[in-house]
């Protein structure tokens, strides 16, 4: 049987990332989490993490400045890295793109519009 695959989820909202995470440990997936891209990075340690899930706008270091950080760790620089975030401009999206993001999801989301997403990027 496969192990399950691992998910960090990032973000300052207690909720969302409870309400994500709660969403994906259902779905048979390991959760880690982060309140911010800096208490994200600690994470980065040698764990298997299939896929990143991170808001844009927190404290500390964001989404975007998460984004470039891991994209220049060797072993992680492939892992896809998904933006959940309530922003929909254009200018943003492509700045998050630039920086190695793999794709975009805007809050409020449904869970199973996530589910189809996360299933294309972790294939």
């Amino acid at each position: 049987m496969n192990k399950p695959k691992t998910i960090l989820v990032v973000d300052d909202s207690k909720p969302i990332r409870q309400a994500v995470s709660y969403m994906l440990r259902g779905r048979g997936f390991n959760v880690l989490t982060g309140v911010d891209g800096k208490d994200a990075l600690k994470h980065f340690d040698g764990t298997a993490i299939d896929l990143v899930i991170t808001d844009l706008h927190m404290p500390n270091m964001d989404g975007i400045g998460l984004i470039k950080e891991v994209r220049k760790i060797v072993e992680y620089s492939r892992v896809p890295m998904l933006v959940l975030t309530t922003e929909s401009q254009v200018s943003i999206k492509m700045e998050a793109k630039q920086a190695g993001a793999t794709g975009w999801i805007v809050k409020p989301f449904e869970a199973d519009k996530l589910m189809t997403i996360i299933k294309k990027v972790l294939r």
